[in-house]
């Protein structure tokens, strides 16, 4: 079940919010926790019990991490290699064996194993539960309902922001329902919504037909590029607001998880505004485990490199998720090493032009699904290959695309923002924000009824 569907949008949400309300203080985690094993498993009912499983593990684990102190290391040592353990398994398994067979003779026969959706997100939930525990900076939870509910809670399962338990131990126990807190959640998911069904979908659109198309330019190669940067933010930035907006029906508070990554002015300031709750985890309990920058250069070098390789395997078992996370991983080093002091120094648009260019090349490398087609991909840009500037079919589509591309480049900034928190516009907003939000919904619900593209990218993470 996914947020931009009918199912969830007009009868899954709406009977648990009903339900939700109406039960008492003590049973609204239980309603939470019933309802989230039901959103997962709509969608992947082979895969429930293994969740239940991972819960149940990671309840124990963190009873005996908080009482048997002596042997806690042994206990989070244990425990983590089984949640990781069961994620390489289901994750990774069928690309190492393919990757073994091409160079054994003797080939491995061996079935497919299939990926279980949002298994990447609750697993980091789950190691970042126990690790808390284990440092003392979260209190262990022996109520099971109340840590399972954390784990499974549905408007983050899929696809996240990855919660920290830390961040939201005390909304589990206590948190605040309000007819505004609830308004300010609907508005958010309504805005989510938006960006995933009329602008990522419609650029996944142009994105699929560019890589069906014979008829290429460098124009053409631009705008697919450039496609590829937006649909990939507003998808996942996208389900974020829903998660964000979802969170707050339900009383929660979930912290942001983009903030205007296309404004950086350096790879190292976009990754404090891109998935932000991936790269602090990263950050919090692999990279800082290593030894951060408090060790010799090399290990430091060999640090960024490991959490950058990470990274991108987390994103997907390809090895163009590979690479892109080691092309991250190699110009961070490089702006630390080099180019900090130089970005600095040079005027904003051309650092973030810079930025701009990087991530596109970074999103042609993700999006690819050979390594041949991701070199042909980044040659079109520049024009290798003997093709002309421009095509009919280039311009065509440019046209056909035009507005919603100018409408995803704006939206990726703070542009309307700024100009709609003004005290001027705050009456303005009163009266059109309610018919602006309820038109976004009529729209969206008008593209899903069409039964128009519309995947979500990160559901195979």
């Amino acid at each position: 079940m996914i947020f931009s569907s009918i199912t969830f949008l007009f009868y899954f949400l709406p009977i648990v919010l009903l339900i939700y309300y109406l039960s008492p203080k003590k049973y609204k985690n239980i309603v939470l926790l019933i309802s989230s094993l039901i959103f997962y498993f709509y969608g992947e009912p082979k895969y429930t019990l293994l969740m239940i499983f991972s819960i149940v593990s990671t309840y124990i684990f963190g009873i005996l991490i908080n009482k048997y102190k002596k042997n806690s290391k042994l206990f989070l040592e244990f425990s983590i290699v089984v949640s990781v353990g069961i994620l390489i398994y289901f994750k990774y398994f069928n690309f190492i064996i393919e990757n073994i067979n091409l160079w054994i003779t003797n080939k491995i026969d061996f079935f497919y194993v299939a990926l279980p959706i949002g298994i990447s997100f609750y697993t980091f939930q789950m190691i970042s539960y126990l690790v808390d525990v284990y440092r003392g900076q979260a209190k262990v939870q022996k109520n099971f309902v109340k840590l399972a509910m954390y784990i499974s809670l549905f408007p983050q399962l899929i696809a996240g922001p990855i919660l920290r338990y830390s961040t939201i131990e005390e909304q589990i126990e206590n948190r605040t329902h309000s007819f505004e807190k609830f308004a300010i959640g609907v508005r958010r998911f309504i805005i989510g919504l938006g960006k995933k069904v009329l602008i990522a979908n419609v650029l996944g659109e142009l994105t699929e037909i560019f890589l069906q198309s014979n008829n290429l330019s460098i124009l053409y190669y631009w705008i697919y590029g450039i496609a590829v940067m937006l649909q990939i933010y507003f998808d996942f930035s996208g389900y974020s607001d829903m998660a964000i907006g979802l969170g707050k029906m339900f009383g929660f508070d979930f912290l942001e998880n983009f903030n205007y990554p296309y404004i950086a002015t350096s790879i190292t300031d976009f990754w404090r505004r891109w998935h932000i709750s991936l790269s602090s985890w990263f950050r919090d309990y692999v990279y800082i485990f290593l030894g951060g920058n408090r060790v010799s250069k090399i290990k430091w070098l060999r640090n960024i490199l490991i959490v950058w390789l990470l990274t991108g395997l987390w994103h997907g078992a390809a090895w163009n998720f590979i690479i892109w996370g080691l092309f991250f991983g190699i110009l961070l080093i490089i702006e630390k090493l080099f180019l900090n002091n130089f970005l600095k120094i040079i005027p904003k648009f051309l650092a973030r032009i810079y930025v701009l260019f990087i991530v596109m090349i970074s999103f042609i490398i993700f999006n690819g699904e050979n390594f041949n087609q991701i070199i042909k991909n980044i040659e079109g840009l520049i024009g290798i290959g003997n093709i002309p500037i421009i095509s009919k079919e280039s311009i065509y589509y440019f046209k056909s695309y035009f507005i919603v591309i100018l409408v995803g480049i704006i939206g990726s900034t703070p542009l309307l923002k700024n100009i709609t928190n003004t005290t001027k516009f705050n009456k303005i907003n009163n009266i059109l924000e309610p018919i602006f939000l309820f038109l976004i919904l009529l729209l969206c619900t008008s593209y899903i009824i069409d039964g128009s593209f519309n995947p979500f990218l990160y559901f195979r993470f």
